[in-house]
């Protein structure tokens, strides 16, 4: 059998926030500092991103991306044989904001999460995939919430504490979910992962774990974007490459090409890097923003909804997670 996507939605919280807005809050609520104005926009291509409400959580934007799938299927949460979070986002550290999820969708079935920074999406339908292929389950729904809103620094000290903190500025809240079915052809037919462990430090949000139990100031993100970008050109190319070589496919025989989306200047190096054709991507970036790994459900439903892939199609998603992770998979709609 195979995995196949029988249906994709995402879900992005109504407030938006202007990259105007992010510099103006950064020198109100910073002693001294001022950032450049226009400089968060100007280095990232970002014009707006989403910002959840204060009494929601990373679960109900995966719940409400999780129904619009649901009900396009004509689908109960009953008919779930299993439920995956993979979210680089939690509402608490423990349980497993799975089971959040599950309870409030009315799910009964087994649930778990799968975290992996940027990748946690794309590692989720790599698990749901493998287990449908080996006959454990026959609907699995892949869901994330990302709630990066709540890890960003605004105090800023000095033009230092700045650049650590800049990845933040660039981050959404978001949701998405794919309902993945077992199916007899067609479906996901390509995939390969990677890992940079050692460049683990690129990008972290140290917070809630055993380094760092309580350090309020270990709440917000830290990011290298130079050190990131050099991560994945140093080591990133080939597992793309070899995915072509071995399908004996080009890039122009997908639909879409979905690729997790940081800024635009890093985005048009990526595709440069691959020779991915302009036209096969789906950016989203500017007014949506970083939104982690709901990224490529995003793009993909997205270009369902504009009527750019359909039943049949192939498409590709391209997953990067802080220069750390690598990931490609190939599917036929």
């Amino acid at each position: 059998m195979r995995a196949r996507i029988a249906a994709v939605a995402a879900h992005l919280p109504e407030r938006t926030v202007t990259s105007a807005e992010v510099e103006a809050r950064v020198a109100a609520e910073s002693a001294g500092y001022r950032p450049h104005p226009t400089i968060v926009e100007r280095m990232t291509g970002i014009r707006a991103r989403h910002v959840m409400r204060d009494d929601e959580q990373a679960s109900d934007l995966a719940v409400a991306a999780a129904r619009r799938v649901l009900a396009e299927r004509a689908a109960e949460p009953a008919g779930l044989d299993l439920l995956i979070f993979g979210s680089a986002s939690q509402d608490l550290i423990e349980p497993a904001t799975a089971h959040i999820v599950a309870a409030k969708l009315g799910a009964t079935c087994p649930v778990f999460d799968v975290k992996n920074a940027c990748n946690s999406f794309l590692n989720g339908l790599q698990t749901a995939d493998a287990l449908i292929r080996t006959g454990q389950h026959e609907r699995v729904l892949v869901c994330t919430g990302e709630s990066p809103s709540r890890a960003i620094r605004w105090n800023v000290r000095d033009r230092a504490q700045f650049v650590d903190a800049f990845a933040g500025y660039t981050l959404s809240d978001g949701g998405a979910a794919m309902l993945v079915e077992a199916a007899p052809d067609g479906g996901i037919f390509y995939r390969d992962f990677a890992a940079v462990s050692s460049a683990w430090r690129v990008g972290t949000l140290p917070a809630g774990g055993s380094m760092h139990p309580r350090d309020p100031d270990f709440t917000y993100f830290s990011g290298d974007g130079r050190r990131l970008k050099d991560a994945f050109v140093a080591s990133g190319p080939e597992i793309f490459t070899t995915a072509l070589e071995k399908t004996g496919l080009t890039w122009d025989d997908f639909a879409v090409v979905a690729v997790h989306q940081v800024t635009l200047p890093y985005l048009e190096v990526l595709r440069s890097i691959l020779g991915i054709p302009a036209d096969r991507l789906v950016v989203t970036l500017p007014e949506h923003g970083n939104v982690a790994s709901a990224g490529l459900p995003l793009q993909i439903a997205t270009a369902r909804a504009a009527g750019r892939c359909g039943p049949g199609d192939r498409i590709a998603l391209i997953g990067l997670a802080g220069g750390v992770s690598l990931g490609v998979m190939f599917a036929e709609l």
